[in-house]
C-alpha cells in the first residue's frame, strides 16, 4: 500500500473499532460508569495502572478497587484517612499490591490537594517539557514525592528510561482525545491531542511492523517515538485514534 491507501485503509478500520461497542469488552469500562470529571480521571489512572495480563482480571479487581472505594473514587480520595486504607491491605493485581496501592491512594490524595488533581499535575508537568514522554517522566517524579517504597516505583512507566509507558499512554489518551464517538472521554483541555503517543503493546508493535509503521524490533520509547511520527503524518490532529484500528487489526487477526 502507498500511503494515500494506507491511510484510507486504517481510517476505515478506526471506523470500525472505535465505536461504544468497544467499551464493554475493555477497561475503559470501568470509568464510564461516572459522570464526574474527578471519578473518571482517578478511576481511569487506578484501572490503567493494572491494566496488564488477563482482561477479564483486569476488569474484575478494577471494580473491586472502586468497590473498596465505596464507588465513589473522587471522594474517597480526598476525604480518607490513614485509618481508612488498612481495607486494602489484601488488594493484590499481578505484582501490584496492598502495599503499593495505598500508595497510590496517598499520593493521588496529595496531588489532589496540592496540584487540584490530575490533570493540573499532568498539564504542568506537559508545559515544563520539550514533549509529552518527558512530561510523563516529570509527572512520575511529582508522583512520587510522597513516602513510598522503591519497589513501587515500578508501576508507574519512565519514558525517559526507554519505557513505551504502555498504561499512561493509554490512560492519556482516554483523557485527552475528544472522541465524537464516545469512547474516549476527552475531558482535559490542557494537553492537546496532538501530543498523545500511541500505547504501544506487542500486538498494535506487531500490526505496526506488518503495515511498515514501524521498524524497530524492541516495543519501546524509540518505537513510540517512530510510530508517533508515523501517525502524526497520517492525521497530525488525531495520530492516536490509529489506535483503534491497530488494537482491532491485531485482536481479531485480520493481518
Amino acid at each position: 500500500m502507498n500511503k494515500k491507501e494506507l491511510k484510507e485503509f486504517l481510517d476505515h478500520k478506526v471506523e470500525v473499532y472505535n465505536t461504544p461497542d468497544f467499551i464493554p469488552h475493555d477497561p475503559i469500562q470501568i470509568p464510564h460508569r461516572y459522570s464526574d470529571p474527578k471519578d473518571i480521571a482517578i478511576s481511569g489512572f487506578l484501572v490503567a495502572t493494572i491494566a496488564w495480563g488477563n482482561r477479564k482480571s483486569i476488569i474484575n479487581n478494577s471494580n473491586k478497587l472502586m468497590d473498596l472505594m465505596d464507588d465513589s473514587p473522587a471522594d474517597f480520595i480526598s476525604n480518607f484517612q490513614e485509618s481508612d486504607l488498612a481495607q486494602f491491605d489484601d488488594f493484590v493485581h499481578r505484582t501490584f499490591n496492598g502495599e503499593d496501592c495505598k500508595m497510590f491512594l496517598r499520593a493521588l490524595q496529595d496531588i489532589e490537594l496540592k496540584d487540584d488533581g490530575l490533570e493540573h499535575a499532568f498539564a504542568k508537568a506537559y508545559s515544563t517539557s520539550t514533549h509529552l514522554q518527558e512530561g510523563i517522566s516529570k509527572f512520575k517524579q511529582r508522583f512520587f514525592e510522597v513516602d513510598h517504597l522503591a519497589r513501587t516505583q515500578k508501576h508507574v512507566s519512565d519514558p525517559m528510561k526507554n519505557s513505551s509507558a504502555k498504561r499512561i499512554n493509554m490512560f492519556l489518551r482516554w483523557m485527552v482525545r475528544k472522541d465524537q464517538n464516545g469512547v474516549d472521554f476527552g475531558i482535559w483541555d490542557q494537553i492537546p491531542m496532538s501530543a498523545l503517543s500511541l500505547p504501544l503493546d506487542v500486538h498494535t508493535g506487531n500490526i505496526s511492523r506488518k503495515l511498515k509503521l514501524l521498524k524497530r524490533k524492541q516495543n519501546d520509547a524509540k518505537a513510540v517515538l517512530e510510530l508517533d511520527q508515523a501517525l502524526r503524518k497520517l492525521d497530525p490532529i488525531d495520530p492516536v485514534k490509529y489506535d483503534f484500528a491497530l488494537f482491532g487489526l491485531g485482536a481479531f487477526k485480520e493481518l
